[in-house]
C-alpha cells in the first residue's frame, strides 16, 4: 500500500511541475508578445538566451548569437508600425524532460498595409531556474 501512495504522490507532484513549467513557458511568450507590441524589442530579446550559442532560423538561415538576433530585428523592423501588433497561436507545449521544452505555434502581425504570418518552432531551456529560448525557427 506504502508504494502506490508514494507512485501516486511521485505523479501528482510531477503532474504538478509540469503545470508549474508549461505556465512559466506560456508566460515568457506572453511577455515577449506584450513587449513586442509595445515596440519595445529590447524587452522582448529577454525571453531568448542572452549567448552567442542562441540559434534563430529565418528565411536567412541559420544565425548565431543573441546579439546577432536583436540587430536582425531592429534591421527588420525598425519601428512600432512595422512590428505591427503580434499574435500567437499555441500549437503545442511539451516537456522534454525538466530542463528542456518545445513549442509549437503559429504567428500573425496585423499591420496598416498588410498581416504576414507563419509558424514558429522553439527549443526552451530552464537556465538558473528561468526558461529562455536557445533555438527559434520561424518561418
Amino acid at each position: 500500500m506504502k508504494k502506490y501512495v508514494l507512485f501516486f504522490t511521485m505523479l501528482l507532484w510531477g503532474c504538478m511541475c509540469f503545470a508549474q513549467d508549461k505556465q512559466a513557458i506560456l508566460k515568457v511568450l506572453e511577455t515577449q508578445r506584450l513587449a513586442w507590441n509595445r515596440g519595445d524589442l529590447e524587452t522582448f530579446m529577454q525571453g531568448y538566451w542572452k549567448s552567442d550559442s542562441l540559434l534563430f532560423v529565418g528565411s536567412d538561415g541559420p544565425k548565431y548569437g543573441w546579439q546577432t538576433t536583436l540587430d536582425n530585428y531592429k534591421k527588420s523592423y525598425p519601428d512600432k508600425a512595422a512590428m505591427g501588433q503580434l499574435k500567437f497561436d499555441i500549437l503545442k507545449v511539451q516537456l522534454l524532460d525538466k530542463t528542456n521544452a518545445f513549442v509549437l505555434g503559429g504567428w500573425q502581425l496585423q499591420r496598416q498595409s498588410d498581416a504576414p504570418g507563419g509558424y514558429f518552432t522553439l527549443l526552451l531551456r530552464k537556465i538558473k531556474g528561468e526558461w529562455k529560448v536557445v533555438s527559434d525557427h520561424s518561418s
